[in-house]
């Protein structure tokens, strides 16, 4: 198998009451990760929920707990976003790392803009542009071009200053990234240079066969790839492997697996949204799985999707035997071995 990288995202929720203790722990879990030799940890963005509602931030103090590991997002949403602030931030998460930011992005209109109204929205949801611009207007705020003639300047303390975005961050334009779910998609990402995440959701658009659908969104994001750099593809799968845990722990991964079964088994509503199966069992089981899966050996970088709700302790545990009984046999090695 040809997988040298590989990586896992946490939902990064917490209890109600504490919000603090779960963030910390997600933090903690950052540095686990990277002690077990992950090459990149990933925190999901999300609103109005019990989890990170700005990664930008989060990402940022991971950035103080750990040296060497990638950090990423997936996904922000663009449709709540100013591309220009949100460029500043990212931009600043990304230096403070030094250059380790890897930022996954969606398009699309708000999807609770109705029930937030006036807290959020300013006018009319249907007057603003939602549309793939907003990425690409993210992109040049990061770039950091001077805006203007060489005449236009902003007055500071400091004098006068060629108008453009600070902090400058080299590279993180190329280390942006868009959640595909859709032929359409995985296209527009192609052609306008984004890497591609696909994960364990896929639209159904020409069959009911979650792989094919699959194959199909990566074909046409390679077709469609213009950008001079090599593109990036990471695979996302929930994965649960059974090894370490105890059997308590072992009820209950089956459980949550068996609670989403249902999904998996035809499409799901307007949109034909096809379902991956979780992968939960004992190593061998899990290895026999992945090896069946056909987009897997077209990508090189996977990413572990961690279940919602979990505790810590279970967390470790399902990292630690992934990169213990899995990755090695998916061709990976860790950081420190490969460096060697």
């Amino acid at each position: 198998m040809p997988v040298s990288h590989v990586a896992f995202l946490t939902p990064g929720n917490y209890p109600e009451a504490d919000p603090l203790a779960g963030l910390e722990a997600t933090l903690q879990l950052f540095a686990f990760g990277e002690e077990l030799g992950f090459d990149s940890a990933w925190v999901r963005q999300r609103h109005l929920e019990r989890g990170v509602s700005s990664a930008a931030t989060f990402l940022a103090a991971a950035s103080q707990r750990t040296r060497r590991i990638m950090l990423g997002t997936a996904v922000i949403q663009m449709g709540y976003e100013n591309p220009f602030r949100l460029a500043e931030d990212l931009a600043t998460a990304d230096l403070l790392s030094r250059g380790r930011l890897n930022v996954g992005l969606s398009a699309g209109p708000p999807a609770y803009a109705d029930l937030l109204g006036s807290r959020f929205l300013d006018g009319a949801v249907d007057a603003v542009d939602y549309s793939h611009n907003r990425l690409l207007r993210l992109r040049d705020n990061i770039v950091a071009e001077p805006i203007g003639g060489e005449d236009v300047v902003v007055l500071s303390p400091a004098g006068p200053q060629r108008a453009r975005l600070h902090p400058r961050a080299p590279g993180l334009a190329e280390r942006l990234w868009y959640g595909g779910g859709s032929l359409g998609s995985a296209e527009w990402a192609g052609r306008n240079g984004f890497n591609l995440l696909i994960g364990n959701i896929v639209r159904g658009e020409k069959t009911d066969d979650f792989s094919e659908a699959q194959l199909a969104q990566l074909d046409v994001f390679l077709a469609g790839w213009t950008a001079p750099r090599p593109p990036r593809i990471a695979l996302g799968r929930v994965v649960i492997p059974l090894d370490g845990a105890d059997e308590s722990a072992r009820r209950r991964y089956r459980a949550y697996a068996d609670s989403r079964q249902a999904r998996t088994r035809s499409p799901q509503g307007e949109r034909r949204t096809l379902f991956a199966d979780d992968v939960v069992g004992m190593s061998d089981d899990i290895l026999e799985k992945l090896r069946r899966a056909p987009v897997l050996p077209r990508v090189d970088e996977f990413r572990l999707e961690l279940p919602y709700d979990f505790t810590e302790a279970e967390y470790r545990q399902i990292l630690s035997d992934f990169v213990t009984w899995i990755a090695p046999e998916l061709g990976w090695r860790p950081a420190s071995l490969s460096a060697a």
